[in-house]
């Protein structure tokens, strides 16, 4: 079953992207992790989509990252790392079409690879972000890069170090800019694309133009910061049985702020 929508609007020249694996909270595995990539690359040649909105099914989760179950393959060698979801994104298939996410439920984790490569974000009121890393054994690195583009550093930074424990709201993530817009329940979509279709009515070039602008400005500090990132993971994450079990001893209680 495929765990990912696409629909096109013509008239409007609106793509909506939906991550659709309710059922596992939108987590990405492999297959999905491959279709997006596809799905990318198919939208920078189809010239009826001007704009696109990312979102995902239901009501729980726009994302929760990697998919707990997702076996990644490695090579036997200290000096190659793969990260599943480093490729996950737009702007890393070289999409410079606009992408504004509607965001309902949680996003946390490697959901932030998908957010930091969106234009902005729009969220409903269930909206909460949060990064489960530290919590369990794992350093934050590619997330953490992205969201310090997108956040003031002392919010970035209590965000990813103290992980479960804490959970930002709708609420303040519009405060801190990280939500451009925040929307009754279940409106966000709705309201993503509405902004996504106003943008698809100007003339392709200049907003495209404008995308790889704006994503110039951040390319330095992110390629600097991504350089760091398979040394920092390789140095300090948990052995993945350890990871295990503290996932599996996970903590229930968190703080809403």
């Amino acid at each position: 079953m495929s765990g990912l929508g696409v629909t096109v609007d013509k008239d409007s020249g609106v793509a909506v992207v939906t991550l659709d694996r309710p059922h596992r909270l939108n987590a990405i595995d492999l297959a999905l992790r491959d279709e997006l990539v596809r799905a990318w690359r198919e939208l920078r040649f189809d010239d009826s989509v001007r704009a696109i909105v990312l979102t995902g099914a239901g009501e729980r989760a726009f994302c929760t990252g990697l998919d707990r179950d997702a076996e990644v393959p490695q090579p036997d060698s200290p000096y190659m790392a793969d990260d599943p979801l480093l490729r996950v994104g737009p702007k890393a298939n070289d999409l410079w079409k606009p992408v504004v996410a509607a965001v309902r439920g949680m996003a946390c984790g490697g959901a932030f690879y998908l957010l930091g490569e969106s234009e902005f974000i729009v969220a409903d009121t269930t909206a909460a972000f949060f990064d489960p890393h530290t919590t369990y054994g794992m350093v934050s690195a590619y997330e953490s890069v992205l969201m310090a583009q997108r956040m003031p550093y002392g919010e970035v930074a209590r965000m990813m170090l103290m992980g479960t424990a804490e959970r930002i709201s709708a609420r303040r993530a519009h405060e801190t800019g990280l939500v451009s817009e925040l929307t009754e329940p279940g409106a966000a979509l709705e309201t993503a694309v509405r902004c996504a279709t106003v943008i698809a009515g100007y003339p392709p070039e200049g907003v495209q133009g404008t995308v790889r602008a704006l994503w110039a400005a951040r390319e330095a500090a992110l390629a600097a910061g991504f350089a760091q990132a398979p040394h920092l993971i390789s140095l300090g994450n948990l052995p993945d049985e350890r990871q295990a079990e503290l996932f599996a001893a996970r903590r229930p209680e968190f703080r809403t702020r």
